[in-house]
């Protein structure tokens, strides 16, 4: 049964992140590359939670595209009924995915850190 959730876990997020490249015609996606990074869909196949991760010139843009993604849940629902053969498509909730963004500034804090050399012991 694993097996089966990660392959719909996959096909969803496929189509999802299609949807939202190819067919989304909203102008308040333009200044915004939107990529779905995860997906998770409960056992019984009923409920989704999309992770998006989202790019943007600022934090303004992040969420007018985010609460766009949000507003058109129903139109991608719709798109995603003839690409995936499933037959219960689920309830789609998107979260934010803040996981790259977390890492850059993880890695930034790193590159700032002087690391002494190691001493090199001769015994």
């Amino acid at each position: 049964m694993k097996i089966r959730i990660e392959r719909v876990n996959g096909e969803l997020q496929r189509q999802i992140a299609k949807v939202i490249a190819n067919d989304i015609k909203d102008p308040r996606l333009q200044g915004a590359l939107v990529s779905v990074t995860k997906v998770h869909t409960t056992p019984d196949l009923k409920y989704a939670k999309v992770h998006l991760s989202i790019y943007a010139d600022s934090d303004e843009k992040k969420k007018e595209a985010f609460d766009t993604v949000v507003r058109s849940r129903a139109f991608i629902r719709n798109k995603m009924k003839d690409a995936v053969q499933i037959r219960l498509l689920p309830e789609l909730n998107f979260v934010i995915d803040n996981s790259v963004d977390y890492g850059m500034h993880i890695d930034k804090i790193l590159s700032t850190m002087v690391i002494p050399p190691a001493e090199e012991n001769d015994n």
